[in-house]
């Protein structure tokens, strides 16, 4: 799997508006090089996560993954057991899925106090073309 971040600022609570552009890309290496050349704007860009395969997209991010990065998106930190009330699962399969996004960076951890979602907007950008 690869992904990568282009001008990722350090994490706070209270920070302004972050974005986040998924994508499609086999190419992942074209797509690092762009981040790379972007990155040397002073302005902020945004951030990207690559896949590689639509495969690789949707074994990611399941339907019950997007509905906690929703839940967690614009709020303050949510706790792994909060966030299991909220959709009616058991916490350890939350627990897990959690940890996935947490490793993709769309969910990120706030020392105790659980995990945002620091992206004010997820954009998905993918192009499916025939062979």
């Amino acid at each position: 799997m690869n992904f990568f971040f282009k001008n990722v600022p350090k994490i706070r609570f209270i920070m302004n508006e972050r974005y986040l552009t998924i994508t499609l890309c086999p190419d992942w290496k074209s797509r690092l090089q762009l981040a790379a050349q972007l990155s040397e704007h002073s302005i902020y860009q945004g951030e990207e996560l690559n896949f590689e395969s639509p495969a690789q997209f949707f074994g990611q991010l399941t339907e019950k993954r997007w509905e906690l990065v929703r839940l967690a998106q614009g709020k303050k930190p949510i706790t792994m057991r909060a966030l299991a009330r909220l959709v009616g699962r058991d916490v350890r399969r939350v627990h897990e899925d959690v940890m996935v996004l947490l490793h993709l960076g769309l969910l990120e951890r706030i020392d105790k106090a659980g995990v945002i979602c620091p992206f004010t907007n997820v954009h998905i950008d993918i192009h499916l073309k025939a062979a």
